[in-house]
């Protein structure tokens, strides 16, 4: 057997990892990128962006469906599956060869295939193409992401049900997808399909969707689901489930009415993710696990082996793309010298159905749990004159400031351009700017940012 030794190795071309490759090849050093099969990562190939390529052209079909709401002729053929997954795939084939130019560009050596550890720092990878490579590294930075989780139910496993990867190559539109969760992954497809053509019905074990989010905030998205037509049944248990997804499902399923049946042609699991941890031999190289199966880390994403760290999802980082970019840029500095951690950062996150939903920082919720006072300004999408013009006026903004000063603590929003407008006020908090600030701003006229003007501008001054 010959080892190859090599400088650093990444396992996973995701997001944090793939950076971190292409910077560390830039400054000098050897790197090699082990990846099984998404070039680039889940996010560009089947996660993320062809996701809301495909939300996207579910709008348009909402759109040309109500067109007459504008005064412009409607249309209600049916959506052509197929053409949305071409446009959904010329876009993952631009982004996989802009991926595949970094690599060249950057000398950044890509592996294709699957790793496993054979002794510390030390990786037999069995490649894609037939063969095997043993590769030693002085830095391992595993990047090894999450799958989608299927609950023990019985006849789930065996019902073929979907995931977001396989939703996402459907050709077709479901005649009835039930949907399992009622997180981001589930209502995202679930106002999707429904605007394609499907029936839908969610089932949720909690009693209120986004369970992270304010009572306030799920409530006003449920509204909108519920005017779509979309079933929502809370509080439910799935039982049992017979059948096969694609063809026909029937569900045993508890609700607080007592047992009922749901049937169906398709059923799609988003109910949680598991970290890529097991079968990889990572006992071997010393690193060690949390209870819940993800690597466990420092605030430096180190690992419980020297010279070995974790980037992203399976680090525990909350499970966004752009927290892996930024899991990236602690290491980065880290091992330039530079002091960085991950206690204490902002996570802003953004729910991409119609209307968006974001957050940053502190909900009402959170707030109470850990007993911190805070006002709290709220301001109905209604009042931001921009959503008149283009008839999205459902839902609402909401701030949260301290008691003793003039901080900003959270913000969270449901209507049009919820994330652009979210990272305005972002960029106030990371800047440690009063909520003043924005209030006293001129933003133009007529735009969603504005809005934050009017809301801010119902703040009683402290006392």
């Amino acid at each position: 057997m010959t080892v190859e030794n090599c400088e650093n190795v990444v396992i996973g071309s995701g997001e944090g990892g793939k950076y971190l490759a292409w910077h560390l090849s830039q400054s000098g050093q050897q790197v090699a990128v082990i990846e099984r099969r998404w070039i680039g990562g889940s996010c560009p190939n089947v996660n993320c962006l062809p996701s809301k390529n495909e939300i996207w052209s579910a709008k348009v079909a909402y759109l040309s469906q109500h067109a007459s709401t504008f005064g412009v002729a409607p249309t209600k053929p049916p959506s052509d599956m197929e053409a949305v997954q071409e446009r959904k795939r010329r876009m993952v084939q631009g982004l996989i060869a802009t991926n595949l130019e970094h690599y060249k560009s950057s000398s950044t050596e890509l592996v294709m295939g699957e790793a496993k550890f054979v002794g510390p720092k030390t990786l037999a990878v069995q490649l894609n193409d037939g063969g095997t490579r043993t590769l030693k590294a002085e830095r391992i930075f595993l990047n090894l992401g999450t799958h989608a989780s299927i609950p023990p139910v019985p006849g789930l496993a065996e019902a073929r049900p979907l995931t977001n990867i396989e939703l996402l190559q459907l050709d077709r539109i479901p005649e009835h997808l039930i949907v399992l969760g009622g997180g981001y992954v589930g209502l995202e497809f679930a106002q999707a399909f429904r605007r394609f053509g499907s029936r839908v019905t969610i089932l949720h074990r909690g009693s209120q969707l986004l369970t992270n989010q304010d009572a306030d905030i799920a409530g006003s998205l449920l509204e909108t689901l519920l005017k779509e037509e979309i079933e929502v049944i809370a509080v439910s248990e799935t039982l049992r489930v017979a059948g096969t997804s694609g063809s026909s499902v029937t569900l045993l399923v508890k609700t607080d009415a007592g047992e009922t049946t749901v049937a169906g042609s398709d059923i799609l699991v988003a109910t949680g993710r598991a970290p890529n941890t097991t079968s990889i031999g990572l006992e071997i190289a010393g690193v060690q696990l949390t209870e819940q199966g993800y690597v466990k880390v420092d605030d430096r994403l180190q690992t419980t082996a020297a010279g070995i760290w974790a980037i992203g999802e399976c680090a525990g980082s909350p499970q966004f793309t752009h927290i892996s970019y930024d899991d990236f840029r602690v290491i980065r500095d880290n091992l330039a010298g530079i002091d960085r951690t991950t206690a204490g950062r902002l996570v802003p996150s953004c729910l991409f159905t119609d209307p968006p939903v974001s957050q940053i920082g502190l909900t009402e919720e959170g707030a109470r749990r850990r007993g911190i006072p805070v006002r709290v300004t709220k301001l109905p999408m209604a009042a931001v004159l921009r959503t008149r013009t283009l008839d999205e006026s459902h839902g609402f903004m909401k701030a949260l400031l301290e008691v003793g000063g003039d901080c900003i603590l959270g913000f969270s929003m449901i209507g049009p351009e919820a994330g652009e407008v979210m990272a305005i006020v972002q960029v106030a908090m990371l800047a440690g700017l009063p909520y003043t600030t924005l209030r006293d701003a001129t933003f133009t006229h007529p735009t969603m940012a504005e809005g934050l003007v009017f809301l801010f501008s119902q703040v009683e001054p402290r006392r």
